[in-house]
């Protein structure tokens, strides 16, 4: 007999008693009721474990492939109050012109001969630091936002630090009044459910201003120390200009002016900068800083006017008010010039470097911090593809900027021009009623957050 045949004749011998078959019948009913009782009644842990797997499912619909994001309603001080309060953000001058029409700012003037007429509407005289209040309205919009926080795979904040910030700047404040207003945000944020589950590992920020304005590591020095507050080491932030050595910062770009509601909108602008005659072959907008010693600015700026037949200048210092935001001499001045020259200033990026090149002028860098590294998400490629840089070590030490832009030959103008004509939708902000097919850097900024929280979440799987 096989030992399977053993077991059987065993089993039905064993069942054959009368006894034996009431304890079977016994232990068959009460199995069921007590693996319900154990998981009924399991320890809170277990369950706490199984709603944190379970909490952000990815959506896999079209729309939204990397999942849903969930924008916390703060105290309207850490936003909204700022904005009422606008003629306080600055000591100095008031915002409230430049956010009005929800961060766009006013529309735009004096574009006549500049600008197609039926592009005007699409442009306003935007703020280099509104970013913040056009991408808290933007997401508020966003067609991948959840008002279930259970579900969501990211978490905005919707602070205004940089505008927060802006006015113990410049004064005579304290290090702990110029803290405080991130000290008492934290101490809310931190005791909400989503952060306790994740420790900020799945939120972020966007910051109108840069990084260095959010890193004081000693009380004497400048800014706040909010990016080093422990709270925020994991939490993702998105800063006009990025620490190079900070892996949780990602740079986006600075808002420029064109604002457009449709493709077409933008494909007419394309074809315009295309197209457009470039009278001269380089451009510098910006102001000589007479208290710094060795200024760089000086030096271009005295190159420039010894070159007046190939560069022309826009002397921020010599007319007040000639490079406030959405100044028409400026855009002419890049629509008009084959090159544009950007210098670093108070830091490595400018707001400037988008203006030029969305009026199709190819930017001449000085530092690699002032693009490499900064962008990745947005301009993609090698900065080389579409701009142009000269060490500025060179430059002090006698380098014509004319004659290295003059080697260029026209087909590599025009490599150039058309690869930044491709960027432009990549680094512009859509109208706030623009009809969807264009995706911009809002758009882009989100994918990649959104994404990034996705394969942090299979990577810890």
């Amino acid at each position: 007999m096989q030992p399977a045949d053993k077991f059987s004749s065993g089993a039905r011998r064993f069942l054959d008693k009368p006894k034996n078959r009431r304890a079977w019948l016994f232990v068959a009913l009460l199995l069921p009721i007590l693996i319900i009782l154990i998981f009924t009644s399991a320890p809170k842990h277990y369950l706490s474990f199984r709603r944190l797997t379970q909490r952000a499912p990815v959506r896999t619909d079209k729309s939204c492939p990397y999942g849903t994001v969930y924008v916390y309603d703060l105290p309207p001080m850490f936003n909204q109050k700022l904005l009422d309060n606008c003629d306080d953000i600055d000591p100095g001058n008031s915002y409230c012109n430049p956010l009005s029409n929800q961060g766009l700012g006013p529309k735009a003037t004096g574009l006549k001969g500049i600008v197609p007429k039926e592009l005007r509407p699409a442009w306003y005289s935007t703020n280099m630091f509104a970013l913040e209040v056009i991408f808290h309205k933007k997401v508020s919009n966003y067609k991948c936002r959840t008002s279930d926080p259970n579900s969501a795979s990211a978490f905005y904040v919707p602070v205004y630090a940089g505008l927060g910030a802006l006015k113990y700047l410049y004064g005579n404040y304290s290090a702990a009044k110029r803290d405080e207003q991130f000290v008492q945000l934290l101490q809310w944020l931190t005791n909400q459910p989503s952060w306790k589950r994740s420790k900020g590992a799945d939120h972020f920020i966007v910051l109108g201003r840069i990084s260095w304005d959010f890193r004081r590591d000693s009380d004497k020095k400048w800014g706040s120390s909010f990016l080093l507050m422990p709270p925020m080491r994991q939490t993702l932030r998105l800063s006009i200009e990025r620490s190079p050595w900070d892996r949780y910062e990602v740079g986006v770009p600075y808002p420029t002016g064109f604002h457009p509601k449709s493709k077409s909108d933008l494909e007419k602008w394309l074809k315009y900068v295309r197209t457009r005659d470039r009278s001269t072959l380089f451009t510098f907008v910006g102001g000589k800083r007479t208290k710094i010693q060795d200024d760089f600015r000086s030096l271009l700026l005295d190159q420039c006017e010894n070159e007046s037949r190939s560069c022309k200048v826009i002397d921020c210092m010599a007319t007040e008010n000639l490079c406030s935001d959405g100044n028409p001499a400026m855009l002419g001045a890049f629509l008009d010039s084959t090159f544009c020259l950007q210098p670093r200033g108070d830091s490595y990026t400018r707001k400037s470097t988008f203006d030029c090149m969305l009026a199709g002028s190819i930017p001449v860098f000085f530092w690699k911090r002032s693009i490499h590294g900064q962008y990745d998400w947005f301009l993609r490629d090698d900065p080389e593809r579409f701009s142009v840089f000269i060490d500025e070590s060179q430059v002090r030490n006698g380098t014509s900027i004319k004659k290295v832009l003059e080697g260029y030959g026209i087909e590599e103008i025009q490599m150039m021009r058309e690869k930044i004509t491709n960027l432009v939708s990549r680094f512009l902000y859509t109208s706030y009623d623009s009809d969807g097919e264009i995706r911009d850097a809002f758009d882009i900024a989100m994918e990649g957050v959104l994404r990034r929280f996705r394969e942090s979440r299979i990577n810890q799987e």
